[in-house]
């Protein structure tokens, strides 16, 4: 074993310290005790992956992105003054003023005024706003399989950008959408 202020310095190499033979007497209890911290942070690594999603908020975040920058061109030049954010969950207080009951969970959010409706006298405004919800979007899809998740994300940027451009739910569910 390697001393260094009266502390051992232990190295993972499989199941024994650092400095320690295979067969050398006295290192049985520290590779055990490797061992032991081993299978812990193995126990803790798959419980958390249990509990936390797959998905990061930066990965989610890079999916949004990514299904923005896909837009086409024409629709991507005429997305002004609209602020994209990616939220958890919408807050029980947001979906109350939405009409919708505490239990619900939005997938996606346009807020403003869609381009149908803006007058001559729209300037001058706050952004509109598309927000995702990532946390709801992963719950919908699961967190096991990534490209269902950049299909999810996908989707709900094109009905939220629809809804920029004065589409409602009624005609998106007709448009298949």
């Amino acid at each position: 074993m390697i001393r260094r202020n009266d502390e051992v310095a232990v190295g993972i190499h499989r199941d024994r310290p650092a400095g320690c033979a295979v067969d050398a007497a006295g290192c049985g209890d520290a590779a055990r005790a490797v061992s032991s911290r081993l299978d812990r942070l193995a126990r803790y690594r798959h419980a958390r992956e249990r509990v936390a999603p797959a998905s990061s908020l930066k990965a989610f975040e890079a999916l949004v992105a990514e299904a923005l920058d896909e837009l086409p061109e024409y629709i991507q030049e005429r997305l002004d003054n609209v602020a994209v954010v990616v939220e958890e969950r919408a807050s029980p207080h947001r979906l109350h003023s939405l009409g919708h009951p505490a239990g619900d969970d939005l997938l996606g959010l346009y807020e403003g005024v869609n381009r149908v409706d803006r007058a001559a006298g729209y300037h001058l405004v706050t952004p509109d706003r598309i927000t995702l919800f990532w946390r709801a979007i992963l719950d919908e899809v699961g967190s096991a399989d990534p490209e269902a998740i950049r299909q999810e994300v996908r989707k709900t940027i094109i009905h939220e950008v629809a809804h920029h451009f004065g589409i409602d739910d009624a005609e998106l569910e007709r448009l298949g959408g």
